[in-house]
């Protein structure tokens, strides 16, 4: 069995804690893992094969980092320029495993839930297991305790009725839309419903089949885009232009709603697809008033609230059933009962061009990482830090001079033929269109304070020569270039 982890998402319900450059499933918004690597942690079961992972080409540096700090070794990572839904990007997973002479059964699962109860994980997947090795597309159905409108539903068969003799298994009997309370409501009273998890297993071949008798061209696209997509640094770059021509369609619509071998097995094990803010209310522990704090925060006569405090203090008098996100760049104040509208308030964001969805005010990179301190219209000041033994590309600007400041660590410094060291408290000056490299040849994280100025300060004023991290693909958005 391999886990096929999906991680192309940009929980945007989870702005603006989640960004596009850095969302939900990188953030430790459960404990003190990521929810990426919580994903990763809980499969540790016999006969579980080291994971694949399908994620969007400008995080393939986060996911390596994220993968490293866990000890997790990859026996591949899919690179898409963009996302084309869930049906694609498991067609290019199992075409990769067929291609290899493997037909191994496939463990579907986004990068970004939670469940809390390994042991009824485990149990669980066995029961799949046995209905997957014959020949059949099982999900995961989730026991819906309480009336949910954000979520799609199940309704199954009962127990015994229909072909499968598969114990702890049934068959699908329909496919429902997200519903009014009402409806929800209805479906909970039913007990024959259940909540969609987004998870499956079926072997590589079985999902092909399916596909490509309902979805052809969605499958005769995957085929091509493989044949033409080229193995980089230990992943596999997905070929843009042909990947640009696939059909966007999600498992569900493309394959189980329409195959006839769709069954579900319910998972009763503390999920949850923290999908917005109340679900994160939802799995924390709460103190005697209903609220959960993160961050410095202080509270007098306000109920059932979620706090979560960055830099500096929040405070709450007198209100109930509220929000709060505070971050650096942004701050987002919401009632709980409407936190599914956060991401059509991303939407207008992004029709107005604000940079405050797309990248936090640190900005994480394969080398370290830069925060923004302060800016202005012919300024702009930066902290950035470098791994030790990392190096920026080799690069200059059309627009911009900068001045580099020591705070710690050791400095190697390239600029036109000069190539010097810098300590503490030492400073250089880098003139407009020079070509200069920073770099930490030391043992501990190089800190500089950067001081930018001139005519024009945007990410994309970066003509980049040389990169250690083969970064030469463009991106879809040049203003955010990275350094």
């Amino acid at each position: 069995m391999i886990p096929v982890i999906l991680s192309g998402g940009s929980g945007s319900r989870l702005w603006p804690l989640s960004r596009k450059l850095y969302p939900k499933q990188f953030l430790a918004l459960v404990g003190e893992q990521t929810l990426f690597q919580q994903t990763l942690q809980r499969l540790t079961f016999d006969g579980m094969q080291a994971p694949m992972v399908v994620c969007n080409r400008e995080h393939r540096f986060i996911v390596n980092e994220q993968l490293a700090a866990i000890n997790v070794a990859p026996q591949a990572i899919l690179l898409e320029p963009f996302g084309r839904n869930t049906a694609p990007a498991v067609a290019l997973a199992a075409l990769q495993v067929l291609a290899e002479g493997r037909d191994d059964l496939l463990l579907v699962l986004p990068a970004d839930h939670v469940i809390g109860d390994r042991d009824a994980l485990r149990q669980t997947l066995e029961i799949a297991r046995a209905a997957a090795e014959e020949g059949e597309m099982v999900l995961f159905g989730i026991p819906a305790a309480r009336p949910e409108t954000g979520f799609g539903y199940i309704r199954s068969a009962e127990a015994g009725e229909g072909d499968l003799l598969i114990p702890g298994a049934l068959r699908v009997m329909q496919f429902v839309e997200k519903p009014d309370l009402a409806t929800a409501e209805a479906f909970v009273k039913d007990g024959g419903y259940f909540w969609n998890s987004g998870m499956f297993l079926f072997r590589a071949s079985r999902y092909l089949e399916e596909l490509r008798a309902y979805e052809p061209d969605i499958y005769d696209t995957c085929v091509l885009t493989l044949e033409r997509s080229k193995a980089n640094g230990g992943a596999l770059t997905i070929d843009d232009s042909t990947f640009a021509c696939c059909p966007d369609n999600s498992i569900d619509y493309a394959v189980m709603e329409k195959t006839s071998r769709a069954c579900m097995v319910p998972l009763d094990a503390g999920w949850s697809d923290v999908g917005c803010w109340s679900s994160l209310w939802d799995v924390h522990d709460k103190d005697c008033d209903g609220n959960v704090f993160k961050g410095d925060v202080l509270s007098e006569g306000s109920f059932n609230c979620y706090v979560h405090g960055s830099s500096k203090l929040v405070t709450l008098l007198g209100v109930d059933d509220l929000v709060v996100v505070d971050t650096k760049d942004a701050v987002m104040i919401a009632h709980k009962d409407r936190v599914q509208e956060v991401k059509k308030m991303v939407g207008t964001l992004d029709a107005q061009g604000r940079s405050e969805t797309q990248s936090h005010c640190a900005v994480y990179r394969p080398w370290g990482a830069y925060d923004s301190i302060d800016n202005g219209t012919r300024h702009q000041v930066k902290h950035i830090t470098v791994k030790p033994g990392a190096q920026l590309s080799l690069q200059m600007h059309h627009h911009r001079a900068e001045h580099w400041i020591v705070v710690s660590g050791t400095a190697q410094v390239t600029c036109d033929d000069k190539v010097f060291l810098l300590t503490e408290n030492q400073s250089t000056y880098i003139p407009i269109a020079s070509v200069h490299r920073l770099a930490n040849p030391g043992k501990i994280p190089l800190e500089i304070i950067e001081v930018q100025s001139g005519s024009y300060l945007g990410e994309d004023d970066i003509e980049r020569l040389e990169d250690v991290y083969g970064r030469t693909e463009p991106l879809v958005t040049a203003k955010l270039q990275p350094r």
